[in-house]
């Protein structure tokens, strides 16, 4: 502002002198000559809105660029600050995905591990069932051996008895002759299971 005010007085200094020179004008105006009056008032004039300008028009622009600038600078620090936000959330993201991830595997490694276990249980049970159907079938292939024998023993007494009667041609009492077959039997079958073992 002060060198505006400097240069302003030189020129009003500088034209002073020229408007005491200054003749009457005769004929048409050269607009390319110099005039000292035309440009006083010309300086006056600028010099007038300069004030006015200074004083009425450059405070409110000069107030409205330094908030303009002042919110474009509130806007790029709101810019960064919601650029590291948005990198902080993006890390937490990543941070909930790869324990997201983890939390993934180790259901589907736990999931593994429970089939696994439910598989062997019912292996085991499917062991269980089929060594118990294996006892169960040896016992009834025992009873029925047993029971196949007693009748094949019923029979041979039964058999014994009726060759006996025919040849003794009477009929003997059936209670002690069949105890006394039986006994004949048994001892039979302990000498051949004594024959068979050898």
């Amino acid at each position: 502002m002060r060198t505006v005010r400097r240069s302003l007085a030189l020129l009003a200094a500088t034209a002073s002198p020229l408007l005491a020179q200054e003749e009457p004008a005769q004929g048409p105006v050269n607009l390319l000559e110099p005039h000292a009056g035309l440009m006083f008032w010309t300086l006056v004039i600028f010099v007038i809105l300069l004030v006015v300008l200074a004083r009425f028009a450059f405070k409110p622009l000069v107030a409205a660029v330094e908030a303009r600038e002042r919110a474009l600078e509130d806007a790029i620090e709101g810019a960064k600050r919601d650029r590291e936000e948005a990198a902080r959330l993006l890390s937490e993201q990543r941070t909930q995905l790869d324990a997201s991830r983890g939390e993934a595997q180790k259901l589907i490694a736990d999931g593994r591990a429970a089939a696994d276990k439910v598989r062997a249980e019912l292996l085991e049970q499917t062991r269980a069932q089929q060594q118990e159907l294996l006892e169960r079938a040896r016992r009834d292939i025992d009873a029925e051996r047993d029971r196949a024998i007693a009748e094949l023993r019923r029979e041979a007494v039964d058999l014994a008895l009726a060759g006996a009667s025919k040849v003794i041609e009477r009929n003997l009492d059936d209670a002690s002759n069949r105890k006394l077959v039986e006994n004949f039997l048994a001892t039979l079958d302990v000498s051949d299971d004594a024959r068979s073992r050898r």
